[in-house]
């Protein structure tokens, strides 16, 4: 008789399940994903949630910033994803302007990345100002997802890519905002760059997860881009970033070995190539003298 443990089936994480662990003290992790192979590898790898975030306009598409992406470019990546990922809580980014010209625009965009892309639920970005746009778009039965401190569509009235509400005022600030965005609905918020102290504040006083991006360790999860974690973007590695891997510095060797061995002759040899049976072969030559 085998005494193999057949592991537990793994079930579809839902916005319940991050509550769920919440509550039970559990860390929730979370990564984005831009593409089906990736979301894919995130999927197996049992990460919580995977986050199509308007970052593929900077690790993937090559823009300065998250602000030219648009709703197209958001859906066709989201697409890609959902069909990778089957166990991951999929959230979809609501690129600039998605969201901030009307209630009824956004929830129309918010609805297209469930509709039509596959998500789960949406993301946003500020406070206080998009309570209404929250509470709409919760009520047409769309998870939402806030976005506080360091938000990138807000790059050039913040200032540039830096940290957030190191000063008192904003610090409280903060604490109103995302307070207001747990009363509109939103089933968690992700807080970027802030200093760790206040996030930790932010994750008590909220019963929903807080999921950090340069926030510290007392947030209720945790979330990195891909392409960081993985050495992928090198124009520029956030202070709050860990690497686990330098993939670019992997596919430089790769692509310098193939030049290489195309240069050489190398590359194909005989295993890498197809062959025609002796007697087609000695057919075709046949035919080939006949046409001279």
């Amino acid at each position: 008789m085998s005494n193999q443990v057949t592991p537990p089936e793994r079930k579809k994480i839902t916005t319940r399940t991050l509550h769920g662990k919440k509550q039970s003290g559990g860390r929730i992790s979370m990564l984005t994903a831009y593409d089906y192979g990736t979301a894919l590898a995130v999927d197996r790898a049992g990460i919580d949630s995977i986050l199509v975030g308007d970052s593929l306009g900077m690790v993937v598409l090559g823009y300065e910033n998250t602000l030219p992406v648009t709703m197209e470019d958001m859906l066709h990546h989201c697409k890609a994803v959902a069909r990778g990922a089957q166990y991951a809580l999929l959230i979809g980014d609501m690129p600039f302007m998605s969201y901030q010209v009307s209630v009824e625009a956004a929830v129309r965009n918010a609805g297209r990345f469930l509709q039509e892309a596959g998500m789960d639920a949406v993301k946003l970005e500020g406070g206080l100002e998009r309570v209404g746009v929250v509470e709409a778009i919760v009520s047409a039965g769309i998870p939402v997802m806030g976005h506080l401190g360091l938000t990138p569509q807000s790059v050039h009235a913040l200032g540039g890519f830096r940290a957030q509400a190191t000063s008192i005022e904003p610090a409280r600030k903060l604490l109103e905002d995302a307070k207001a965005l747990e009363n509109a609905g939103c089933f968690a918020l992700v807080l970027e760059a802030i200093p760790a102290q206040l996030a930790g504040v932010v994750s008590t006083q909220l019963s929903i997860p807080t999921i950090g991006i340069g926030a510290g360790p007392e947030c209720d999860g945790q979330v990195l881009v891909t392409h960081d974690l993985l050495g992928l973007f090198d124009r520029f590695t956030p202070k709050f970033v860990k690497r686990y891997a330098d993939l670019h510095g992997v596919m430089g060797e790769a692509f310098a070995g193939f030049k290489a061995d195309v240069e050489a002759g190398c590359f194909p040899t005989e295993e890498h190539s197809v062959r025609m049976s002796e007697e087609t072969w000695a057919s075709l030559l046949e035919w080939l003298e006949g046409q001279d």
